[in-house]
């Protein structure tokens, strides 16, 4: 997901890496403590409906099909979504405990007025309570007029020093908690490398991977998952995604209509 401009040298680096834009600062500390497996990540589930699962594609899909979309943050808080290509747009509403977007309602409000499907998105950090965390992004969430169709995501990049099974743990218990007071199964976003060392077992919420060294829509899912939800495949000069389902199918997976 966004991050500020970094040096060339350290964006070089982190296209080597396969690092998810977001918070690669974050993930450098992230990976000099988890080693080869703390590459920038977060995770998503196979889809339910049968209708979903012939839409999502497992490695190579025709590029033609996809549905284009963007993400992003208070780094992009002047992002013309009116002329954005883009059918689908997630924005980050909150970190941790203590941040909140300053830009999330703009961005809100416009992709409502674009009629575009929308998500939110929540970076976890394993070091904190779930549900003190998925209580904070609900908080923030349930403060705009919300709409059928809206996505919840969890942007899990960082094991925060936790093993393999505490970070599992945590998101596990984060995802049931926004699912059990929403309704909306929640999808994880996290990196290749990351989603399939922290991922075993979350196959259930639907994945959104972030993968650069991959053409858009070419790569099969880590861990468990059978089929990916929507690749990032780049960070330049915004991060830019594609979903293997069309627009109304995205819808299925949020908010459901009252």
């Amino acid at each position: 997901m966004p991050k500020p401009r970094l040096a060339a040298i350290a964006h070089t680096l982190k296209n080597q890496l396969d690092l998810p834009s977001k918070r690669f600062s974050l993930v450098i500390g992230g990976a000099i403590l988890a080693g080869t497996t703390a590459i920038t990540g977060v995770t998503g589930t196979a889809l339910a409906s049968s209708i979903e699962h012939s839409s999502v594609h497992e490695a190579h899909p025709e590029t033609a099909s996809l549905t284009y979309g963007v993400d992003v943050s208070r780094y992009e808080s002047d992002f013309d979504w009116n002329a954005s290509p883009a059918e689908f747009g997630i924005i980050k509403a909150t970190e941790g405990t203590s941040f909140r977007d300053a830009s999330f309602a703009r961005h809100w409000r416009e992709m409502d007025k674009k009629g575009i499907v929308r998500g939110a998105y929540h970076y976890g950090h394993p070091g904190n309570d779930p549900i003190g965390e998925a209580e904070y992004f609900l908080s923030m969430v349930n403060s705009q007029p919300a709409k059928p169709g809206d996505l919840l995501v969890l942007d899990l990049e960082t094991s925060n020093g936790k093993s393999v099974a505490e970070v599992n743990a945590w998101a596990k218990a984060w995802l049931s908690h926004v699912k059990t007071k929403t309704g909306i199964t929640p999808m994880l976003y996290s990196g290749w490398n990351f989603a399939n060392a922290y991922g075993k077992g979350l196959a259930e919420y639907p994945l959104w991977v972030a993968h650069y060294s991959k053409p858009k829509g070419e790569l099969t899912p880590p861990a468990d998952w059978k089929s990916w939800t929507i690749h990032q495949y780049t960070d330049s000069p915004v991060d830019q995604n594609v979903s293997a389902l069309t627009p109304d199918q995205l819808r299925k997976l949020g908010r459901p209509a009252v």
